[in-house]
């Protein structure tokens, strides 16, 4: 069992701004509309593993490295996130989401992005955990599907 308590830290909210603020009306990063991912970021915990999905998505979006190394199962964390300056996201699609379990689910998704002009695709089958009353992500396959 991990160590956090059933709700996130706030350290993220304190650390770092909602860059969605300014832009009120306009659409969530990940296909919702705004503030859609916010609560997440601000503390309220991801109610499933699709939410937990796209609120870690803009999360890279908006370069919140706290909140996704506290979604992050501490069993498979890493000591920090390194984003990529030039990286500019394009959107998020949803393929597939099961709850294996009432403990355990997966979520296929593909992430669009462009560095340096090229565009690029995320294709992952992400595995999840329910401990704590949380979801956390605990790592991905990246499916052979000629993409």
């Amino acid at each position: 069992m991990n160590s956090l308590s059933p709700t996130l830290s706030r350290k993220h909210a304190r650390k770092q701004t909602n860059r969605c603020a300014d832009a009120a009306l306009s659409a969530c990063p990940c296909g919702g509309s705004s503030p859609c991912c916010d609560r997440y970021h601000e503390g309220t915990p991801a109610t499933d593993p699709e939410s937990l999905v796209r609120s870690r998505y803009s999360a890279y979006v908006k370069k919140l490295d706290a909140y996704l190394l506290d979604t992050w199962h501490p069993d498979t964390r890493p000591a920090s996130i390194n984003f990529d300056d030039g990286a500019k996201w394009l959107g998020l699609e949803i393929k597939k989401s099961a709850q294996e379990s009432t403990y355990t689910a997966t979520v296929e998704f593909v992430a669009r992005f462009r560095i340096a002009g090229r565009a690029h695709r995320l294709h992952e089958i992400s595995r999840f955990v329910f401990e704590d009353g949380l979801w956390f992500y605990v790592d991905g396959q990246f499916p052979n599907t000629g993409e």
